[in-house]
């Protein structure tokens, strides 16, 4: 199966801002790394991003996630703001390495101000023929650590060992290689058999690249829920 990336700059207001960002690294169009970004604060609003100056994601809701964006390695700038203000709400400044696939979550919350950046590390690495690859990233404020399971859909956990366990919040696990076909992602706070999250019966075809996100709730945080985000788009 052909492997998709997502390449292409997406949102910006002219081509100026497209070169911008693709020499942010200097002058060799091969130095480049690739960044998407999730908004994972369940009290967050609508979030612009900025990649050192230049607004390169409008309007990200709770729940939503860009495709990748090809930027200069080396040291960028990262903002993410609430829409159409210049109220900055994340600012950090991560090294991207060259060739290296990075997704930046808005995790944690306005309220308590505790919302900051997680930086994780994706991997595009081909999966061996017939399968797929799938991790967990837990970005649930309102959950503690979870074990999680992923399982032939249907399964539930008991009497199942968790494929990850004690995952503490802002943790991505490692990617999981299995045969393609359809599983079921559990997540349980640790130690017990009460599932929190259950994203259902999940179908995946070989050469696939996934993600499951926990989220919390807006208000008191419950019940968790999760998105599937695509790792080569």
């Amino acid at each position: 199966m052909p492997r998709i990336r997502g390449y292409f700059l997406l949102a910006m207001t002219s081509l100026l801002a497209v070169a911008s960002l693709l020499f942010m690294g200097g002058c060799n169009s091969s130095a480049l790394a690739f960044i998407r970004f999730v908004n994972a604060s369940p009290d967050a609003p609508n979030l612009d991003v900025l990649i050192n100056g230049i607004v390169i994601q409008s309007n990200l809701s709770y729940g939503g996630n860009s495709t990748y964006f090809a930027v200069g390695d080396g040291s960028v700038n990262i903002l993410m703001r609430a829409t159409d203000t210049t109220t900055t709400l994340i600012d950090t400044a991560p090294s991207l390495a060259k060739n290296q696939y990075y997704t930046a979550l808005a995790v944690g919350k306005v309220s308590d101000n505790t919302l900051t950046g997680l930086l994780t590390n994706d991997d595009h690495t081909a999966p061996a023929a017939g399968q797929i690859k799938l991790r967990a990233i837990h970005a649930s404020p309102s959950a503690g650590p979870l074990d999680i399971y992923i399982e032939t859909s249907g399964t539930g956990v008991v009497g199942q060992t968790p494929d990850a366990s004690n995952v503490a919040f802002k943790t991505a696990t490692a990617f999981f290689p299995m045969a393609a076909g359809s599983y079921e992602v559990y997540m349980t706070p640790t130690g017990t058999s009460t599932v929190v999250i259950d994203t259902g019966s999940l179908s995946f075809t070989a050469g696939e690249i996934r993600t499951v996100v926990a989220l919390g709730a807006p208000g008191v945080g419950f019940p968790l829920k999760s998105i599937l985000l695509n790792d080569l788009n």
